[in-house]
């Protein structure tokens, strides 16, 4: 790995969910204060962006932050309003979800080079957790499309297509509502869009663009809008193309696209969760985002062992995304949170256990993350 993440192992030893308007705020009962990032020097453009350096969405502000992982921000470049996810491409080119449109950066020069205004009619430009525009997204295996969750506010979502060689939206399909997280099939061949609020994910096959609408509800639907128990993010498993869907630290749906069918395994954390991803050799990690309940546990990181294994790393705080280094030794969570008590930093958690999680001040809001 890097000198970014040696030098990082050298330090270390030394609720978005219910219905209903959310306000923005940097805090709340029982959450850490929030810590707000130094502001970085602007983009010049000039310079090479080091291997290892973590790429944040900076949902409170209109920028994505560039991160060094032992000593935090170090730059930010513009995207557009609210940015959310994030998806990195072989060729360095980040493809950024934002209120105003997707924006494509170059992470080596740390660049903006567009601005992709969606097709979809999302509503004014705005802020906070139910603002319209771009959520998931997902590149296709060969790069050639991005593939786009876009929330409608008050409506049912869409999947924009675009072709990343002509920066142009190509297709549209309806989706669930509020599409959170959105993957991709390790051959191409499907796209998955995470409707939060419809308890449901809706597989669109990539050639004919023709949909498939699953419902995930290990709890049921009651409750609608409101409810807490619903699908926020997903991982592919490669073993067998199944998508894994944290619930409440407690059910791991595994949704089997090609039938539909949806098995229930058991998870241990007992707190709220949203974000997941998949270190290299299958661990699936897994954010917890803190109590929504009497007798939820705090906020957690899930280490979950291919084999149904699990241990919790504690964070302080409420979190919402995660990423895992290429070596599959180090998970950086982002604190930005959908909700309120997001604090303005990154939790850096060494999988191994043997040193104590590390907090940096990075980004402002931050919510996708990538490794460069």
């Amino acid at each position: 790995m890097s000198a970014l993440l040696a030098a990082f192992a050298a330090v270390a030893v030394l609720v978005g969910c219910a219905g209903g308007a959310a306000t923005d705020g940097s805090g709340s009962p029982g959450a850490s204060p929030a810590a707000r990032a130094p502001v970085p020097t602007a983009s010049s453009g000039s310079g090479v962006t080091p291997a290892g350096t973590l790429l944040v969405a900076d949902f409170g502000a209109d920028t994505v932050s560039f991160v060094d992982p032992v000593r935090g921000a170090f730059d930010r470049v513009e995207v557009g309003t609210a940015p959310y996810g994030v998806a990195v491409g072989a060729d360095g080119r980040a493809w950024v979800t934002t209120a105003e449109g997707v924006a494509v950066v170059d992470t080596g020069k740390r660049k903006r080079l567009a601005r992709i205004a969606y097709s979809t009619r999302t509503g004014p430009v705005t802020t906070g957790e139910y603002r319209g525009g771009g959520m998931g997204i997902a590149l296709a295996p060969d790069g050639r499309h991005a593939y786009v969750g876009v929330n409608v506010p008050g409506g049912n979502g869409v999947l924009e297509v675009i072709d990343t060689a002509t920066r142009k939206v190509t297709g549209t399909v309806p989706v669930g509502r509020r599409p959170f997280d959105v993957d991709v099939s390790r051959d191409g061949s499907e796209a998955y869009a995470t409707g939060h609020d419809s308890f449901d994910v809706t597989s669109v096959r990539t050639d004919t663009l023709r949909a498939r609408r699953m419902e995930v509800a290990p709890y049921g639907t009651e409750g609608g809008l409101g409810s807490w128990l619903k699908p926020h993010y997903a991982v592919v498993r490669p073993s067998d193309g199944k998508l894994l869907l944290p619930f409440e630290g407690e059910r791991l749906a595994v949704l089997d696209p090609r039938t539909g069918e949806v098995a229930v395994e058991r998870m241990t954390a007992d707190t709220h969760q949203h974000g997941a991803a998949l270190a290299p050799d299958g661990t699936l990690l897994v954010v917890g985002t803190g109590p929504i309940a009497s007798g939820d546990e705090e906020a957690s990181l899930t280490i979950r062992e291919p084999g149904g294994s699990e241990r919790l790393v504690r964070l302080d705080g409420p979190h919402e995304d995660v990423a895992v280094s290429r070596d599959g030794r180090t998970a950086y969570v982002t604190g930005g949170f959908t909700r309120d008590g997001y604090w303005n930093g990154i939790t850096v958690v060494a999988l191994d256990g043997k040193t104590p999680p590390v907090r940096l001040a990075a980004g402002e809001r931050p919510l996708g993350i990538a490794v460069l």
